[in-house]
């Protein structure tokens, strides 16, 4: 299902809400989102570009769910399984695209608040390919600096290292397929191409454009690395808060690849489904490694952790270091991540209320804690912000092993 037609889904069933006056990229399109919350929307005339804007189509679990055609309890374990068993896509013949000047000011890119250091898009995947590495789907935030110019923020991650193995050439794409727009946010390992995840997660197509080989999407920038440096920033990050200025390197469009009828993708900086694609493919990473050393259950990023620097962790304890096991691993699963409660299965780690009843009663600081000093997040303004290092804490809520189960269970309603 291409975005578009994942669009018209939600317009079916009543779930899209539709602007049809005109709009204004400058500040106005923010505004609406901030109020839609998770709401889909389309914003039909745009000032200055003909082509429409849509954004919050991954902005719940529910929407995301409803794109995979599974349930919102199975996404979890959905994309686990696409991670662990990949499928190649299918390549078929590049077919309704329409090659336009490479002028940035034809897109309508958002300018989603005053101090923010430009126009800025954001939903866009870049695609690059390595001769030895294979091919790698992420995202980067892009700053306009020129008519066919931006500002990459590039952290050191897979796509730096292409970038240090020599590549100069790659595409990305605007408007991908909801599948693939959660296999690009997702952190294989060096070598492994995101594009098996999303073929597993649903049926993928690539083409060529260009000379470049590319998921479908609503648009295609082929793009070429500069020996350039600019500022970058300020821009509201997933945190809330704006993230530093800093040094990055410009690209220069050199074709740009639209489809009839095409859709520019537009993810509020900070919003619902920033947190969304940013934070949820990130729980099975977590699950993996978790797994390594104990049986776990579920894994959940919490909304009031950014959806990135906070997470509960479900486990089957079976022996007593189990709950600290488990937290180390879950730091080792996810980077980024600050704080991490672990509880026991019969918790719900998606109930803020019922983890806080675990601590409260199942919780001592004194030998419950796990506390380690090292880097974490660049988007935590909280750490020290020249070495990167934070302090992480992990909790161990589960039932302590040299006491009593039955002395920390609820018991059962009294028969009806």
């Amino acid at each position: 299902m291409s975005l578009s037609g994942f669009v018209d889904k939600l317009e079916r069933r009543g779930l899209l809400l539709k602007v049809k006056r005109e709009v204004s990229p400058r500040y106005e399109i923010t505004s609406w989102l901030l109020k839609a919350g998770e709401k889909p929307v389309k914003f039909e005339r745009v000032k200055g570009s003909s082509f429409p804007v849509v954004s919050n189509v991954c902005a719940s679990r529910e929407l995301v769910a409803l794109a995979l055609g599974v349930r919102p309890q199975n996404l979890l374990r959905t994309l686990l399984r696409a991670i662990e068993h990949p499928k190649e896509p299918e390549r078929v013949k590049a077919r309704g695209y329409r090659e336009l000047p490479p002028d940035l000011g034809r897109l309508p890119i958002l300018l989603h608040y005053p101090f923010d250091g430009g126009k800025y898009l954001t939903g866009g995947v870049v695609v690059a390919r390595d001769p030895e590495l294979g091919l790698n789907l992420s995202f980067h935030r892009m700053m306009v600096v020129g008519r066919d110019r931006v500002v990459v923020r590039i952290l050191p991650r897979h796509f730096h290292t292409f970038l240090e193995r020599g590549l100069r050439e790659f595409a990305v794409c605007i408007g991908c397929d909801v599948h693939v727009l959660l296999s690009a946010a997702t952190s294989l390992e060096l070598g492994r191409s995101e594009l098996g995840m999303a073929g597993a997660l649903r049926r993928t197509r690539v083409v060529e454009l260009g000379g470049q080989l590319v998921p479908e999407a609503e648009m295609v920038m082929l793009m070429e690395m500069t020996d350039e440096e600019r500022e970058e920033g300020p821009f509201l990050d997933l945190t809330g808060t704006p993230d530093l200025v800093r040094k990055q390197r410009v690209a220069r469009v050199r074709r740009l690849f639209v489809r009839e009828g095409a859709l520019y993708h537009a993810i509020l900086p900070g919003g619902p489904e920033h947190r969304v694609l940013m934070g949820m493919p990130r729980e099975p990473t977590i699950f993996r490694e978790v797994s390594r050393v104990c049986e776990c259950r579920d894994v959940y990023l919490t909304p009031g952790g950014c959806s990135w620097l906070h997470a509960v962790v479900s486990i089957r304890k079976k022996g007593p270091e189990d709950g600290k096991k488990a937290a180390e691993a879950a730091f080792r699963g996810h980077p980024s991540l600050k704080h991490v409660w672990v509880v026991d299965e019969d918790v719900d780690p998606r109930n803020p209320q019922e983890v806080e009843w675990a601590m409260a009663t199942r919780f001592q600081g004194e030998r419950g804690m796990v506390v380690r000093r090292e880097r974490g997040s660049s988007l935590d303004p909280s750490a020290d912000p020249e070495t990167g290092l934070t302090t992480k804490v992990g909790f161990d809520l589960t039932i302590p092993s040299d006491r009593p189960r039955s002395l920390f269970l609820r018991p059962p309603p009294p028969g009806r």
